[in-house]
């Protein structure tokens, strides 16, 4: 199969099952859920939907199930817009490329402040030296 059609297909997955999770699914499990992405084999027989789950492990844990259980609706949905001789079977996996980013976020946020501070500090004393210079230099001049 040419890449081209594999990317193709690719990108119509990840746009049908995004929107159905969206606005289809009742399920009260799959909430909180970003489709990244997905990865189509070269024959076209599987599709890894890459997804995000904003919570803690028992959400995601919870999530991944509501979406297994979900599978078979989701791949009808997918067959009804790729028109091949297979639908690719579904899995899901979860990414922690997004988790990862929010940890480091955190830890720089715990880190950074005490820089910035100190380093406000230093350009307030700046400021502050720089006004008492061009007030004297001000004074020297009109007086």
């Amino acid at each position: 199969m040419s890449t081209r059609r594999t990317a193709r297909v690719a990108s119509v997955v990840r746009e049908v099952v995004s929107t159905s999770i969206l606005q289809e699914l009742r399920d009260p499990r799959i909430r909180n859920v970003t489709v990244l992405g997905a990865d189509i084999s070269p024959d076209l027989r599987y599709a890894t939907v890459r997804i995000s789950v904003m919570g803690d492990e028992k959400i995601a844990s919870l999530t991944m199930h509501g979406l297994n259980s979900a599978r078979g609706y989701l791949q009808s949905k997918v067959a009804e817009r790729i028109k091949s001789r297979y639908t690719p079977e579904l899995r899901f996996q979860l990414d922690q490329g997004v988790r990862k980013i929010a940890e480091t976020s955190r830890i720089l946020r715990e880190v950074l402040p005490d820089q910035n501070q100190s380093g406000a500090d230093d350009a307030e004393i700046d400021d502050t030296e720089s006004e008492k210079q061009w007030v004297a230099e001000t004074d020297n001049a009109n007086g």
